[in-house]
């Protein structure tokens, strides 16, 4: 059991296990594959774990290789062989451009001998940028910038992505084509579906130009005119399924939001704690999502279902945010604040949420964690947290309670973790 006081430290507990469940020095060398017999091996990759993917490959790597892979800022780690470019997430800039061209015409010299290795992890949409003919860096940051605030999920934003870009929706392997792609990805997209991860570069992509405009639509985006025409002609479609350009393209997820939750239920066990893993693909607004989830912790709380106390609910996933206000914060801390309210001051429950990168949206916290008291203090510091929800302000929120979660930059990405607590009531009364 949990000793009195200790509650907070749990939950740092699990947070830790799930992120080390996918750290890429442990999760990469089970799946490298054997070096060429003949050619070379390329190394290419984005995401914000690429440049510690790369590293771990380095590590292991029996024979040559070089090559380049491009993270977040902040992100990179030293290695010897594989060049390691710094750009901007999640709105792209000239590096993240610039790179992606670099490793397009990398891949497109490959003959059939060599070995094109892609190190995929979650942030690459954005860090491999590469403008399809027609379009600039500054039309895909427009609406970049307008998807990240319009609610869509992941699987959405990327269609568009996909079809404003030169090299992702399966591009980067075509490129590479007749040499052998391999793909070692990190996953970050609920589902685990290779053709949403980075937004796919090494695989066939279902979605289509139409799919965008819908997207568009749906969230009454009015895209710069070069992005309106593209999406409306619909050339140089992404390729497909069957396409003979990707008949030499295969991968592997090598780190999974799965398997991080699992580590964590691991260490719940080990405190005499019951994990109750809700799923790894939950989605939906940050804050309804918290509402939801109350209700369960409420109903394990009162009626010991669907799992008796003491119980940690935990779950995974990309929960999405509608800005309407002007105030900072990220994903996890809204899920938090929406979490906390419905509540209502609810004894014995206490919670975390955080970004397994260490990145909750663009504020340095990976996310905050709530306790029994937490509307009370706040208020006691002159907070409104309903007002600052609806402000989207849930980082000041937490940040004044000094219930922010901060790890730096974890160098790996396998999206939201959260873990609601529930002790029996009785204990939580002791606790009081």
């Amino acid at each position: 059991m949990i000793v009195p006081g200790e509650e907070r430290s749990f939950l740092f507990d699990l947070f830790r296990a799930a992120i080390a469940a996918a750290d890429p020095a442990k999760a990469v060398p089970p799946y490298l594959p054997p070096p060429p017999r003949d050619g070379r091996t390329i190394v290419v990759g984005a995401g914000k774990a690429s440049a510690a993917m790369a590293k771990a490959v380095e590590d292991r790597w029996l024979g040559p290789l070089d090559g380049l892979v491009v993270t977040r800022t902040g992100h990179g780690v030293p290695c010897r062989r594989i060049e390691i470019v710094e750009a901007a997430h999640p709105v792209p800039d000239a590096r993240g451009r610039d790179a992606a061209r670099r490793i397009l015409s990398v891949v497109k010299a490959a003959g059939p001998d060599d070995m094109v290795l892609a190190l995929i992890s979650g942030g690459g949409s954005a860090l491999l940028t590469l403008p399809a003919e027609g379009l600039t860096l500054e039309d895909k940051q427009e609406v970049n910038r307008a998807l990240l605030r319009s609610g869509a999920d992941i699987g959405e934003i990327n269609t568009v992505r996909k079809h404003l870009s030169a090299i992702k929706g399966g591009r980067l392997a075509a490129a590479a084509w007749p040499a052998e792609t391999v793909c070692l990805l990190i996953s970050d997209v609920p589902g685990d579906d290779p053709s949403v991860i980075a937004s796919g570069p090494t695989v066939a992509d279902p979605t289509t130009f139409a799919d965008a405009r819908a997207v568009l639509r749906r969230y009454g985006i009015n895209p710069p005119p070069a992005v309106a025409s593209r999406l409306a002609e619909a050339r140089d479609e992404t390729p497909k399924p069957g396409d003979e350009r990707l008949s030499r393209s295969w991968g592997e997820i090598v780190a999974s939001p799965r398997a991080s939750l699992e580590a964590a239920a691991e260490v719940a066990r080990s405190h005499g704690i019951a994990p109750l893993i809700l799923g790894d693909a939950i989605e939906g607004e940050a804050r309804e999502v918290g509402r939801a989830l109350a209700g369960i912790a409420l109903s394990v709380a009162r009626n010991g279902q669907p799992i008796a106390p003491p119980a940690v609910l935990l779950s995974g996933g990309e929960t999405t945010v509608t800005v309407r206000g002007s105030g900072r914060g990220g994903r996890n801390s809204e899920f938090l604040a929406g979490l906390a309210l419905a509540l209502r001051k609810a004894d014995g429950i206490y919670a975390i949420a955080g970004d397994t990168d260490g990145i909750d949206g663009s504020e340095a916290n990976a996310g905050a964690v709530i306790t029994p008291d937490t509307l009370d203090r706040a208020r006691a510091n002159g907070l409104d947290t309903v007002a600052m929800l609806a402000q989207n302000d849930c980082y000041t929120l937490f940040a004044a309670l000094d219930d922010l979660v901060e790890t730096g930059p974890t160098l790996t990405n396998v999206n939201d973790f959260r873990a609601v607590l529930i002790l029996p009531q009785a204990t939580a009364s002791d606790r009081a």
